[in-house]
C-alpha cells in the first residue's frame, strides 16, 4: 500500500487513498495526528529497542558502533529494554513531565536534521531516532489498513533548519531516507511540502491557477508559487508549473521560543542587572529555551552551566529570579517552558490575552500575556517569515491569483493579517492547517507508483 508521510516538526500524519477518496489515517488512538516527541529512560534505549524488539538492522559501522554502546551502557545502568520503553507523542510528553530529571525526551526531531558538525556517530542516532517514530507510524498505521504499507511519498521543507545550506539539506534528507528504509518501507520519495499542499488544493479547481502556496510548519516556513488547475493534474513531471519557491528555517517553534525568551525568560532573571550594576549575560537564558539548537541545549545542560548559574546567582541583584533558571536546569524543564509559551500561542490566536502559569518552577507563579505583548515578541521571526512571500515575488515574472495558506502556525490572526498587508488585493484561501500537506503527498504518492 502507498501513503503519503509528512514527517513534521510539530506533528506526524500519514493517509491512504481508499475508493477515490484521500483520507488521513488514525495513528495516536483516534487521533490523525502524532505530536513529533519521543521519550526513553535514557537514549541508549531507543537503539537497543529498535535492535531487540523490532529486528532493524545495524550494518554500518557507524551503526554498529552504536548499537554495541547502547547495550553496554543499558547493561552497566541495569535497564531492561521491552516493547514499551520507548514512548511517542503526548505518551512520551507525559512520560518526561512525570519525571524530567530521569527521562530522556526529544520535541520535533526533525529540527536537528540538517545541524552543521554532527559526527558520524551522532547521524547515526538521529537515525535511530527517526527510525523509531516512523517504525512506530506505519505500524500503527498498517493496524487501520490491515495491508503492508511499504511505498511512502515524505515532505520535505524547501530548506530544513541548520546553517550549512545545501550541504545540511542532503544532511537532513539522507537521515530521512536511511530511517525510512530502515523502518520497513521499500520505496520511499520525497516532495516539497508547499506543493503537496498545493496539490492538494488543485483538486478543487476547475481552471488553471496561479497559487501562491504559503506553508507554515513547526520549524520552517515554505514558499511556493505554482501554476495549478485539471491540465496539470496527475502528472508526474510538474516541473514547469513550479514558477518559483523560497524557504526558511523558521516556523511556529521559533515563535514558541522567541514568546518564552522575551516574555517568561524575564521572570528568571533575564536581562536583570548583577550586584555591580551590570547586566547579566544573557546566553545561559537564550541556550536554556533554544530547543531546537543541539549545541545551545547541550552548553545549557553541561556541568560546567551548573557553576555558572550558581555563580550568577551570587552576582545577581535579584537571586531569587536566577534561582528559578537554576531549577528550570536542575529539573530539565526547557521542554516544559516553551511549551507554556506555545500554549499561549495558541490562545492568543482566538483571544485578545491570556495567562500562563508556571507552577513547575515556583508555586503560584504565573504571567500575564495579551495580543499585543505577542506580536511584540514575535515580531523578528515573523518578518523572516514574510521575507519569504518577498522572494517568491521578486523571482517570480506574474503575481498569483490566490494565497493558500497552510501549516499548523497559519491560524494565527497575526501571520493572517501581515499577509494581507504585504499582499492587499490578492484573496487568502486557508487552506487544512493540519491535512494539507499530508493529503497533497498521498496524491503525489499515487501518481507516483500507481
Amino acid at each position: 500500500m502507498v501513503i503519503g508521510f509528512d514527517y513534521g516538526t510539530a506533528n506526524c500524519s500519514v493517509a491512504i487513498e481508499r475508493e477515490g477518496q484521500f483520507q488521513q489515517l488514525p495513528i495516536a488512538g483516534s487521533d490523525k495526528l502524532l505530536p513529533s516527541m519521543i521519550s526513553a529512560p535514557i537514549r541508549s534505549v531507543v537503539s537497543e529497542w529498535l535492535y531487540r524488539h523490532h529486528g532493524v538492522s545495524y550494518q554500518t559501522p557507524e551503526e554498529t558502533a552504536l548499537l554495541q554502546q547502547a547495550l553496554r551502557t543499558n547493561r552497566d545502568e541495569d535497564l531492561p529494554v521491552s516493547a514499551q520503553s520507548v514512548q511517542f507523542g503526548l505518551s512520551a510528553l507525559s512520560q518526561y513531565i512525570a519525571d524530567p530529571q530521569d527521562v530522556w525526551f526529544v520535541k520535533s526531531p526533525k529540527s536537528f536534521l540538517g545541524a552543521k558538525g554532527l559526527k558520524p556517530q551522532q547521524i547515526a542516532f538521529f537515525d535511530d531516532v527517526v527510525c523509531a517514530m516512523m517504525l512506530h507510524i506505519r505500524q500503527q498505521a498498517e493496524q487501520h489498513t490491515q495491508t503492508p504499507i511499504e511505498q511512502a511519498v515524505i515532505g520535505r521543507p524547501v530548506n530544513f533548519q541548520g546553517t550549512g545550506g545545501e550541504e545540511a539539506n542532503q544532511q537532513a534528507i539522507g537521515i530521512l531516507r536511511r530511517a525510512a528504509l530502515r523502518a520497513g518501507f521499500r520505496d520511499v520519495e520525497f516532495q516539497f511540502e508547499p506543493v503537496a499542499a498545493g496539490l492538494e488544493y488543485e483538486s478543487q479547481l476547475t481552471c488553471e491557477t496561479r497559487v501562491l502556496v504559503v506553508d507554515i510548519g513547526g520549524g520552517t516556513t515554505d514558499c511556493s508559487l505554482l501554476l495549478m488547475g485539471p491540465e496539470w493534474r496527475d502528472k508526474a513531471q510538474r516541473s514547469e508549473s513550479l514558477l518559483a519557491h523560497s524557504g526558511c528555517r523558521v516556523g511556529g517553534n521559533d515563535l514558541d521560543i522567541m514568546l518564552a525568551y522575551k516574555q517568561l525568560m524575564p521572570l528568571l532573571g533575564a536581562g536583570s542587572p548583577s550586584r555591580s550594576g551590570k547586566a547579566l549575560p544573557l546566553l545561559p537564558w537564550w541556550n536554556a529555551v533554544a530547543i531546537n539548537d543541539v549545541m545551545a541545549q547541550g552548553d545549557f545542560y553541561s556541568p560546567s552551566s551548573a557553576q555558572q548559574l550558581q555563580q550568577l546567582v551570587k552576582e545577581a541583584q535579584h537571586p531569587e529570579l536566577v534561582t528559578r533558571l537554576l531549577t528550570l536546569w536542575r529539573e530539565k524543564q526547557s521542554y516544559q517552558i516553551v511549551r507554556s509559551a506555545e500554549q499561549a500561542k495558541i490562545d492568543l490566536s482566538v483571544q485578545d490575552e491570556t495567562c500562563c502559569p508556571l507552577d513547575y518552577l515556583e508555586n503560584g507563579l504565573t504571567h500575564h500575556l495579551t495580543a499585543t505583548i505577542f506580536r511584540e515578541a514575535i515580531e523578528s521571526p515573523l518578518q523572516k517569515m514574510l521575507q519569504q512571500v518577498v522572494e517568491v515575488m521578486q523571482q517570480a515574472t506574474t503575481a498569483p491569483q490566490v494565497i493558500y495558506l497552510t501549516g499548523g502556525s497559519a491560524r494565527s490572526p497575526l501571520l493572517r493579517h501581515a499577509l494581507e498587508q504585504l499582499l492587499p488585493n490578492t484573496p487568502i484561501i486557508q487552506g487544512d492547517d493540519f491535512g494539507s500537506v499530508t493529503l497533497g503527498l498521498t496524491r503525489w504518492a499515487n501518481t507516483l507508483f500507481r
